[in-house]
């Protein structure tokens, strides 16, 4: 019959479906841990902890990338952005002393485009050999008038695991506590939604020269996966509590790991904004207390832990590449407002 139907006049493409796996087989391989069970192709992805932990504590976590998705579609530049999608969850399960295990992603969009698809996927593979943890599963969803051609949309999800014993609650966190701020390398995967207003006022100026960086590369550098250097750290250094800094910048996240009738102190001189973070706040006329709650301002990540471990922190993260300075320190509470720099 002429007339008759299929899922690929119905703009799904099955053969392209399994093009993409075919290819991506090999950059998820390369991620595999001795624990992964199988392959790709399964219903589920298996994962063996015996004999890893005597007492071990799951820690879950899930994200995205915000509105950079949206730059990264405009740009063409599609083999980082994974990256990002692995850095915002394995940094967050990482807080807690977790070692990220696995890893799972979930890739949709109207029109499969092969190329594009195996980069995205490509990325996220890359993100999870920088931290260490297998992609083991994911999803690859052809929506027909979902999305706009050209876009696409992410999220990802990790699972770690902890030591009963050494899971970081916070617990031990006490006043005189510095906190330690661990460069960035740029925005990473939060405000973008005030980026691209602040860009679009600028005119799009991309090929800005920012000290020898163009601006689409200073805002296009994939987060930084700090998974490595912290567990390090754990094994080596007294650390009584650790953030990663998204969504609500320096303002609001530190906060969240620190015990009721303690707050913070923070040292504005001590955060210098990086070339991005100026460029931002002076082209979109930003004010500093809204930068602080937006971005990370050049801190990506912190850990508190008392004074004199200090140096021996800042040593061993130099050894993995990461700069480090002190920020502040924890404070008894005053009041409501548990958050304060100046």
């Amino acid at each position: 019959m002429s007339d008759a139907l299929t899922y690929r006049s119905a703009g799904v493409d099955i053969d392209a479906g399994n093009a993409v796996v075919e290819r991506i087989k090999p950059l998820v391989k390369r991620t595999f841990r001795p624990e992964v069970m199988g392959g790709l192709g399964g219903f589920g992805g298996l994962f063996d902890l015996a004999g890893r932990y005597k007492e071990p504590v799951l820690v879950s976590g899930t994200d995205g990338v915000g509105t950079k998705l949206k730059l990264a579609q405009q740009l063409g530049r599609h083999d980082t952005i994974g990256i990002d999608l692995v850095g915002m969850c394995v940094n967050d399960v990482l807080v807690q002393g977790a070692e990220p295990l696995f890893f799972l992603d979930y890739f949709a969009t109207g029109k499969l485009d092969v190329d594009t698809t195996v980069a995205v996927v490509g990325g996220i593979a890359k993100g999870c050999e920088l931290a260490g943890c297998a992609l083991i599963g994911g999803e690859t969803a052809e929506m027909p008038d979902m999305y706009p051609p050209g876009e696409y949309d992410l999220a990802g999800f990790t699972v770690g695991a902890v030591e009963k014993s050494q899971l970081l609650s916070g617990d031990h966190i006490v006043a005189g506590d510095v906190i330690l701020g661990v460069a960035s390398s740029g925005p990473h995967s939060n405000g973008y939604s005030l980026v691209r207003k602040i860009l679009d006022r600028a005119g799009r100026p991309l090929d800005l020269d920012l000290g020898g960086v163009t601006l689409a590369d200073a805002l296009m550098a994939p987060t930084t996966i700090y998974v490595k250097p912290m567990l390090d750290l754990l094994k080596n250094q007294p650390v009584h509590g650790m953030a990663h800094i998204t969504g609500g910048g320096l303002k609001e996240n530190i906060i969240r790991v620190v015990p009721d009738g303690l707050g913070i102190q923070l040292d504005a001189a001590a955060i210098v904004l990086p070339p991005v973070f100026d460029w931002l706040m002076r082209e979109g006329n930003v004010a500093r207390e809204e930068m602080w709650r937006t971005f990370n301002c050049g801190v990506g990540f912190t850990v508190i832990l008392s004074r004199d471990a200090v140096a021996g922190a800042s040593a061993l993260l130099a050894k993995h590449g990461l700069a480090s300075s002190v920020i502040g320190e924890i404070v008894p509470a005053q009041g409501d407002e548990r958050v304060h720099i100046g």
